[in-house]
């Protein structure tokens, strides 16, 4: 009589979470990549090419995608490559400085509110839902309108309609944050209520604002693209994806698709890594929320 050995079996839960695991480090992993061939291509492409991103060459109009032009060209035979690096950059550079600034705006808000609670609270939160009502694209037409277009006032009009979700963000994290024992022991030895709020309360709350800054990028550069698009963002002259991809309307009706492919790759592809990235720092800094994740 032989014993045979026992084997006992993994459970499937354990071998179901090393999956996700894997599965979210690979994309991770892609999303790191796109984002530092992002950021390389920005700040390299620029000064190692050496070549005009407004040259006109009406020989070379509307070429297809070939060794010599990877994206082809545009319909003044501009490298659309070229144009595509530059309008990134440019598009990013907006997108950047509009999150900066809206986060700022939004964390003093919130802040403001919560720390303060009582008529500032409920009065702060009604000029936050105020501006909630009115769509992000038709206020910020109505601010661009009011200027000549230019980078300034994109990035004012982008900021302006971003700053709100901030704003609830770092509020609700003030609140929670003033029914801690240590927010207690404070205001009990005597600390004044702005000592609170800069010693205790604003540090605790940097890392859901940066998220907040991080998460708004995407939205910023969309916000951008629409507003070029539409004709009331960039200067037609400045090569952003908006205005590329206004620029190629015509060439897409005539069955030219890359002038409008590419640039339109050029932001949905850099946005999504920059999402799955922040999407994964939120994870490590709140991992009780892995449903709300926004990937």
């Amino acid at each position: 009589m032989t014993c045979e050995p026992v084997t006992t079996a993994e459970p499937a839960w354990r071998s179901h979470g090393t999956e996700r695991r894997s599965t979210r480090a690979v994309r991770v992993r892609v999303c790191f990549v796109l984002v530092a061939a992002t950021v390389l291509a920005v700040l390299l492409v620029p000064p190692l090419v050496r070549l005009d991103q407004q040259a006109v060459d009406l020989s070379s109009r509307l070429l297809p995608p070939s060794w010599s032009h990877p994206f082809g060209t545009d319909d003044l035979g501009r490298d659309l490559l070229l144009r595509c690096v530059y309008g990134l950059r440019v598009s990013l550079l907006v997108g950047v400085a509009a999150a900066l600034t809206a986060t700022v705006i939004g964390t003093a808000v919130g802040a403001t509110a919560g720390a303060l609670g009582g008529w500032a609270d409920r009065g702060l939160m009604r000029v936050v839902d105020t501006f909630s009502s009115v769509p992000h694209l038709l206020l910020g037409i109505f601010i661009v309108a009011m200027f000549r277009p230019g980078v300034g006032p994109v990035i004012v009009s982008v900021a302006l309609t971003h700053w709100l979700s901030t704003a609830r963000i770092v509020r609700a994290e003030v609140l929670s944050l003033r029914a801690r024992p240590y927010i207690d022991a404070a205001v009990s030895g005597g600390a004044s209520r702005w000592r609170v709020t800069v010693r205790h309360l604003l540090p605790a709350v940097v890392p859901q604002a940066a998220l907040a800054a991080v998460l708004m990028v995407p939205h910023a550069m969309w916000h951008e693209s629409a507003l070029s698009f539409l004709g009331l963002g960039l200067p037609t002259h400045l090569a952003s994806l908006g205005n590329l991809i206004q620029a190629a309307r015509g060439s897409l009706l005539a069955g030219q698709w890359w002038p409008t492919l590419f640039p339109g790759l050029f932001i949905i592809v850099p946005t999504l890594a920059v999402a799955g990235l922040a999407g994964a720092w939120r994870e490590r800094i709140n991992p009780r929320r892995r449903s709300e994740l926004m990937l």
